[in-house]
């Protein structure tokens, strides 16, 4: 979709400074829920745009922009530092449920200008106000429901991330994500939006843990924070699904291991068979002081079922405790569904090699037979044995090694839990693995046997997608044989 690439706006840098300063200084408020707000305003099928525009809330941008802009205000009013825009289902994939996908950028924008303009009531003289640019979840899971491709899912995320550029956002939130390769999708997405627009903003993720204790394609908070380990996040949080009691040992999990600042944005408890939430603010701050004694928090908020009510007392809370400090940790961690850790007391790490076409005739035959259900299997057995690693090899000369790896991590990403390492000389093969794997993934392997050619093509890779290296002691004259 071809849309407008926005120039920079006048001033950004200096927020974006001050924006990331005040995080560090100080525990940071965010607003609470916008649908709640929005329901509390009794709006008519008339105020969406028409019966058919019903429940598009990014549409009250353009059709009631006054509505959006006071809500913003509520929040203001009760302290909030951020407001997040009115953006939350404004991807193209999500807004051509309503026909307005070609719209998406337009939309967007509006939504952060609103957000803007009502930051901009409120600014002070050291105390600015910052526009968090909201980017749902879409509809689509692509591990779970499928119905769209990583490539898919990253432009539409493109979009939208211009979109709410143009329109003044300080930051951009990835929020309410519910699986990990969804996650990297818009990350990939966001990154053409900043290189297509030469200029870029900080970049949020907030994750949804269900009361089951896993995100909904099956990562729990330890998978997914060695996931992100590679990227500057602006923080790394959890919102929705819950209310705060039921995220303690998630947050726990990610102060341990996340090198960047942790956020926690709860729903007022668990809602009720009608969809009502019950947690008012006082049982909300007695469950947040207990997270500010453990120094685990650096930014605040509220989800569904929040108000300025609840926003004011975590003004208060925030007020009177210290943010976490980042810890700086050099812990080596890979991960799928699941984590592992690389220490001396669990040495050997047992890597499974038997899903790979040069050393398993069995898996061989039953790639060249098609028959992806029992190769998968052949990874599957591997992990009841004992692996705590896959190896996954497809580099048959008379097959199409991405077809096969495409067809083959299909179906094997749906059985097993432990970290995948892509074993392949192709980097093309490599991007594509990776947009199949949730997790942290190992890449096998990098050397100089041919100077830096290989290097150069594999680490970008790593970074950005996010995955560890295996690293060859070869160059040009051959494999080393001593340390010098």
């Amino acid at each position: 979709m071809d849309v407008p690439i926005p120039e920079a706006p006048k001033g950004r840098e200096g927020r974006t400074q001050a924006l990331l300063e005040t995080l560090e200084e100080r525990v940071m408020v965010m607003d609470g829920a916008t649908g709640t707000g929005l329901q509390a305003a009794n709006l008519t099928a008339g105020d969406f745009g028409g019966p058919e525009l019903e429940g598009c809330n990014e549409n009250l941008c353009r059709t009631r922009p006054d509505v959006i802009e006071q809500l913003h205000a509520s929040y203001l009013e009760a302290g909030a530092d951020i407001v997040e825009t009115n953006s939350f289902g404004g991807t193209p994939l999500v807004l051509a449920e309503y026909g307005l996908a070609d719209q998406a950028f337009e939309l967007n924008r509006e939504a952060a200008r609103l957000a803007r303009v009502a930051c901009a009531r409120f600014d002070e003289p050291g105390r600015l106000r910052f526009v968090c640019g909201s980017m749902g979840p879409t509809t689509k899971a692509i591990s779970v429901t499928g119905g769209v491709t990583f490539e898919e899912l990253a432009e539409h995320y493109r979009v939208q991330a211009l979109g709410l550029m143009a329109g003044g956002a300080d930051y951009l939130l990835l929020e309410t994500c519910q699986d990990g390769r969804n996650i990297k999708a818009g990350a990939v997405g966001i990154l053409a939006a900043f290189e297509q627009a030469g200029w870029r903003l900080p970049v949020a993720v907030s994750v949804t843990i269900e009361a089951t204790g896993t995100m909904l394609a099956g990562q729990d908070a330890e998978a997914l924070a060695v996931s992100l380990l590679h990227a500057d996040l602006f923080y790394l949080g959890l919102n929705c699904a819950t209310g705060p009691e039921l995220m303690s040992e998630h947050l726990r999990t990610l102060s341990e291991l996340a090198r960047v600042p942790v956020a926690c944005v709860p729903n007022a408890g668990l809602p009720d068979e009608e969809g009502v939430y019950h947690e008012g603010p006082a049982e909300f701050t007695e469950i947040f002081s207990r997270f500010f004694d453990q120094g685990w928090l650096n930014l605040v908020g509220g989800c569904c079922g929040t108000t300025p009510e609840h926003v004011t007392a975590l003004v208060e809370l925030a007020a009177g405790h210290r943010p976490r400090p980042i810890p700086h940790h050099q812990r080596s961690l890979i991960s799928g569904i699941e984590a592992v850790e690389l220490t001396a007391d669990n040495r050997p790490l047992l890597v499974g090699e038997r899903t790979n076409v040069l050393g398993s005739r069995k898996f061989k035959r039953l790639v060249a037979e098609g028959d992806w259900e029992a190769a998968a299997e052949v990874g599957r057995a591997q992990v009841r044995g004992g692996a705590q690693v896959l190896d996954i090899c497809m580099q048959d000369p008379d097959r199409d090694e991405i077809a096969d790896m495409e067809r083959f991590l299909d179906r094997l990403v749906r059985m097993v839990k432990p970290p995948l390492m892509i074993d392949s000389t192709d980097a093309a093969v490599m991007e594509r693995a990776l947009t199949w794997c949730q997790g942290k993934s190992v890449l096998n392997s990098i050397n100089l046997e041919e100077g830096r050619s290989r290097f150069d093509r594999v680490i970008p890779l790593a970074n950005r997608f996010g995955a560890a290296v295996i690293v060859g002691m070869i160059d040009e004259e051959g494999m080393a044989v001593s340390v010098e």
